[in-house]
């Protein structure tokens, strides 16, 4: 049976097909500007944890998610096939034309789920709501958990200059992240991290206000390599921080 939490979350929480969230330029110091490779989408804009801090000022088109797709309940997702050997099937179940755009991002998301984890790293594709919570309890071996994510205060914001106005640090050490992937229905890609968590207050040029979830980590992780290579930086030294889309999410115990 799924606590209270859980349900409360179904009631709220109902991804998008996941596209462009946004894109971010990163001003750590004056004059300087990060980039990273994938800058199409917030997760994707990598800095250092020494850039982010109270007076920071960042360019981004960020608005709040609007929902087209929703978590299933495990009953559901349960019955539809979920492996990239039974590809064809699951096409055909979804009525996702083979040769379509969503016919690739279904074989991508597929693959990435079949990965091994990092070392150290549990992980899981979650397809129902059941199973991301159960996976979360798990993980942090407590059925006390909640879920954030990053806030935005309106839709239709304009691409426009955001200043970190506050900072806090998370106080857990171990956390669980899941990320949207690109499915036809919510598809959630969990794994456990020792990321340190930061929670950025910002304020638009438009007066919009964001609370942004950071997440910085030493460790090599998924997505996060390239980043280290491209600072120069050894895994295990510097923290490379980057902020959550609006569509992932972070458990902590409660």
């Amino acid at each position: 049976m799924l606590s209270p939490l859980a349900i409360h979350f179904f009631r709220f929480c109902s991804p998008v097909f996941f596209s462009n969230l946004g894109y971010v330029e990163f001003f750590g110091t004056p004059g300087k500007t990060i980039k990273s490779a994938n800058e199409d989408t917030v997760g994707g804009v990598f800095f250092l944890a020494r850039n982010m801090h109270p007076g920071s000022k960042m360019t981004l088109h960020l608005t709040r998610t609007t929902s087209s797709v929703t978590l299933l309940p495990r009953r559901v997702s349960d019955s539809i096939p979920f492996n990239s050997t039974q590809l064809p099937t699951i096409l055909s179940r979804l009525s996702v034309e083979p040769n379509s755009a969503k016919a690739e991002a279904i074989k991508k998301t597929l693959s990435e789920c079949e990965e091994p984890a990092f070392a150290g790293e549990t992980k899981l594709c979650a397809s129902s709501l059941e199973s991301m919570v159960e996976f979360a309890m798990s993980s942090l071996k407590t059925h006390s958990i909640q879920a954030m994510s990053t806030k935005v205060s309106k839709e239709g914001t304009p691409k426009q200059e955001y200043t970190i106005v506050s900072l806090r640090k998370m106080p857990a050490s171990e956390l669980v992240a899941c990320h949207g992937a690109s499915y036809a229905y919510a598809v959630f890609h969990c794994h456990t991290t020792s990321a340190s968590a930061y929670t950025a207050s910002m304020v638009g040029m438009d007066g919009s206000k964001v609370e942004a979830l950071a997440a910085c980590q030493t460790d090599k992780a998924a997505g996060v390599e390239e980043a280290f290579k491209k600072f120069g930086v050894e895994p295990g030294t510097v923290p490379v921080c980057h902020f959550l889309p609006q569509v992932d999410l972070l458990w902590a115990r409660n």
